[in-house]
């Protein structure tokens, strides 16, 4: 970093120990913490350890407890009030140039006031905030989510890479004594005092143009993403749990207090010495935080497959994370506790490899560290079984990754040839683990056929699938490409098909999804003015057109919500949320969310029908492994892609759901896996614009 031309890393850091006594109009208060300020001390040395950031470039509030029991160590320069917040976050601006990487991270408490912009929330909205340590003063402010974004937005439109850490919460509640306590008030409340309305980033008007910029459909009370940010793109969010969560800091070992996002994060940074994007940082910091504290699910958000620290991007492999393991008599890891389930599709008997925390490239078999198959399921997380250990030389800890690369024989598809058998077809499709070849006489799920000088693929009523390019018989590769179309088109139908068919599930009927009309002339940032459909039963559109997907959680407690678009030429991609580090979107019971989706059409298709299948879950989940390329591509194979297998609800949900639990410990009672998810799905006509004549 000593050229100066080339691109800088520079630092802001938030650590809030020490707060002046306080007590809201309902009577709670903001307590005095014991790890912010540790937090942040220790991200401070791992920045100069690691990257040699020089004093500089390094900017740093914070409040510790001290001799003096009135007030902090620190000079009042270093306190994190305020105006100093507000000063230091500008100066940082000013300083950081496009190219430049930006770590900012605030540890205390969050907060919520009623909002001081009615204006766009509502007279009973909500602002969520970062708490100062002299709150009690009624003069004092929050740093409220409008700041906030616009603070944000300032660094991104400037060209800066930016990472924010939040180790805060909005809410909480009392611990029953020990090492643990919550970074929030204790009852959740709302602070209704009335405080100073100027804002020393922006005129209000200024920061309302730049929320609405961002997130035009998000004015309902300011919460939505991370508890303060509407919409996170072009930059990474770490946060320390879900809006309704708790964020927790606590005597790991037995020793001092630290954030648990944060000492999970410094501890993965300090063992690994590859570099590692933020989504394989993020699966470590979850397995372990989710594994000691029930209430607290950290959210990764925006540029996941970016490198920690980095301005590079590398392509996000998606597998399931270890979330706990378990030795047997032994010490030998027995089973592992793993982050799929029954939401996903996956039934008893898949097979995983697992690998290293750091392990990018999984067709390292070199570094397989063993082999698990399925035998508990869950809604969302599943127990293997450790059946083959292939390292002894290195441990399987929380945060490694497991890869699918065995299919149950259940999942297999049935294909039928039509006429007489090639050979070639017969040697392509021998041990395939998706589809096997049968008698005219059995029942099959495919059927192919010799059709001139083409191979054709139809269904089990006879109904071809267009296939483009087409498979010509001459072309000595076809029957390999035949073989992976028909697995394509296999693993597309499951998804396609897969449904909860549980009836007493408590979640049935609790999400409701429309699509409220379409719009031509959309673009991000305008309001939405959707014309209704000719026929709301049938809809239709136009290519170019924008349609608008209402979601809303009908159920009492957060639902976590995902939306697969399941395409004309076969493919399937998350849209939503759709940045490569985001697994879902948590909506609030009683909330919805509208979503825009551009619609298109394949190459040469006039017309087609595009499914937006949308799942819930209450628990974090993964489905970006069910994402699948257009029919004409190849598949990338599970070990590199750590894809789930869907199941064949009909087959497998029917008859397993009502009698399986997930583990159990101590012989308490756990739902169903099915119970906590559901999945329901709406579809549309698109056509080709018409052509001018």
């Amino acid at each position: 970093m000593t050229d100066s031309s080339s691109p800088k890393f520079y630092a802001l850091l938030i650590g809030i120990d020490y707060y002046f006594p306080n007590r809201l109009p309902d009577g709670a208060s903001y307590r005095h913490l014991k790890g912010s300020v540790r937090d942040v001390n220790a991200v401070e040395a791992l920045l100069k350890e690691k990257l040699n950031l020089p004093e500089e470039q390094i900017y740093k509030l914070t409040a510790s407890h001290g001799d003096d029991p009135e007030k902090p160590a620190e000079l009042p320069s270093q306190w994190p009030t305020y105006e100093n917040m507000v000063s230091h976050w500008q100066a940082l601006i000013a300083q950081a140039q496009s190219q430049d990487i930006v770590y900012v991270q605030y540890c205390g408490h969050g907060g919520r006031a009623q909002t001081i912009y009615p204006s766009l929330k509502g007279g009973g909205g909500i602002d969520e905030a970062l708490v100062p340590l002299d709150i009690g003063n009624s003069t004092s402010r929050y740093l409220r989510d409008l700041e906030l974004v616009k603070l944000v937005q300032a660094l991104v439109d400037k060209g800066a890479i930016l990472t924010l850490v939040l180790d805060c919460c909005h809410s909480g509640e009392p611990t029953r004594g020990g090492d643990a306590e919550v970074r929030g008030l204790q009852t959740g409340s709302i602070d209704t005092t009335q405080r100073p309305k100027q804002s020393l980033v922006a005129d209000e008007l200024e920061l309302i143009q730049t929320w609405e910029a961002i997130a035009p459909n998000n004015r309902r009370k300011g919460t939505a993403i991370a508890g303060m940010l509407p919409e996170v793109k072009d930059y990474v969010v770490l946060a320390a749990c879900r809006p309704s969560e708790y964020a927790y800091e606590y005597g790991f070992h037995g020793k001092e207090r630290h954030g648990a996002l944060t000492y999970w994060l410094l501890d993965t940074l300090k063992q690994r010495t590859a570099q590692l994007t933020y989504k394989v940082l993020y699966d470590r910091i979850y397995a372990k935080v989710k594994g000691q504290f029930r209430m607290q699910t950290p959210m990764l958000l925006g540029e996941g497959d970016r490198l920690v620290f980095g301005a590079d991007f590398t392509p996000t492999e998606y597998a399931v994370t270890v979330l706990k393991v378990e030795l047997g008599e032994d010490n030998q890891p027995k089973q592992v506790l793993l982050d799929v389930g029954q939401a996903q599709g996956l039934v008893k008997g898949a097979a995983f490899v697992i690998y290293p925390l750091d392990m990018t490239d999984f067709s390292r078999t070199e570094q397989r560290l063993a082999i698990a198959e399925l035998t508990q399921r869950g809604a969302t997380q599943s127990w293997a079984e450790i059946t083959t250990l292939l390292r002894h030389d290195i441990p399987i800890t929380a945060g490694d990754r497991a890869v699918l690369t065995g299919v149950p024989l259940s999942f297999v598809k049935k294909v039928r040839w039509l006429g007489e058998e090639s050979s070639a077809f017969s040697n392509a499709i021998s041990g395939n683990g998706w589809v096997e070849a049968v008698g005219e006489d059995e029942a099959a799920d495919y059927q192919v056929a010799r059709v001139g000088e083409e191979y054709q693929i139809c269904d089990d009523t006879g109904v071809s699938f267009p296939l483009k390019p087409t498979l010509a018989i001459a072309d000595p590769q076809t029957p390999t490409l035949l073989v992976e179309r028909l697995v394509h088109l296999a693993k597309y139908q499951t998804v396609q098909e897969l449904e909860n068919h549980d009836p007493s599930s408590p979640l049935r009927g609790q999400i409701s999804v429309k699509l409220l009309g379409k719009q031509l002339d959309y673009e991000p940032g305008d309001l939405p003015r959707p014309q209704p459909f000719t026929d709301p039963n049938q809809p239709e559109a136009q290519v170019g057109e924008c349609v608008f997907l209402e979601v809303q959680n009908n159920y009492t407690e957060v639902l976590n919500v995902v939306v697969l678009n399941l395409q004309l030429d076969w493919a399937i991609d998350q849209i939503y949320p759709a940045s490569a580090g985001n697994r879902f979107v948590p909506i609030d019971p009683g909330d919805k969310e509208t979503i825009p989706i551009y619609l298109s059409l394949p190459p040469g298709n006039h017309e087609g029908t595009d499914i937006f299948k949308v799942f819930a879950t209450l628990d974090a989940a993964n489905f970006r492994w069910l994402e699948l390329p257009p029919l004409n591509q190849p598949i990338p194979s599970p070990i590199s892609r750590g894809f789930a297998v869907p199941t064949n609800p009909l087959e497998e949900l029917f008859a397993a759901v009502a009698a399986e639990q997930p583990p159990t410990r101590k012989g308490s009672t756990v739902a169903y896996p099915s119970r906590e998810w559901t999945t329901t799905q709406v579809s549309i006509r698109v056509r080709n614009l018409p052509s001018s004549t």
